[in-house]
């Protein structure tokens, strides 16, 4: 079922904003973990793990799930649809991916904050493998967010074979 033109921009302008939301608010991540991991002012170091947990479920996890959410209401309500071309459940795929990932790292938010918000709080608290995991995990929801950004600009070529089917009924419709 295909949506009505007016509808179908509202819904695409939500994806695209929160979308874009998401894409910025993953970059200020990543920015706050590099932060966190090269500064020196413990104040500062407390200061970076602190907001992430709660920015991360007010921003985020919300952010996440709206463009999740609009992604799938502009696949089933327009042409493209949501398994007839190859790059739509890749994008699908991507974002899904990505959701899980962030929800099941928002343990660790709530675990750097803890240790963030004690009174005994040292750089070395948050130090070793743990330190750069921020960073690691922000770098790689950005670039997934970028392949998933190209993939909606370019929209590569490539049916599948449900598209195909789809796209040889309507052929043999309009011809009777």
């Amino acid at each position: 079922m295909t949506m009505a033109p007016h509808p179908r921009k509202i819904v695409l302008t939500a994806h695209i904003a929160s979308t874009l939301g998401w894409l910025g608010a993953v970059v200020v991540f990543l920015a706050l973990s590099v932060v966190g991991l090269t500064s020196q002012d413990v104040q500062v170091v407390r200061a970076a793990h602190l907001v992430m947990e709660p920015v991360a479920w007010m921003v985020l996890v919300p952010l996440a799930f709206a463009s999740l959410l609009t992604g799938l209401i502009q696949a089933l309500g327009t042409p493209w649809g949501l398994f007839r071309h190859y790059w739509v459940p890749f994008k699908l795929l991507i974002s899904v991916v990505a959701t899980i990932v962030l929800l099941n790292y928002m343990e660790t938010f709530d675990m750097m904050a803890i240790v963030a918000a004690e009174s005994t709080f040292a750089n070395g608290d948050l130090g070793g493998p743990r330190s750069s995991s921020p960073m690691i995990h922000a770098a790689l929801a950005l670039m997934m967010l970028l392949v998933a950004t190209v993939l909606s600009v370019y929209r590569p070529r490539g049916m599948t074979q449900y598209g195909r089917r789809k796209q040889n009924e309507r052929r043999v419709v309009s011809q009777r």
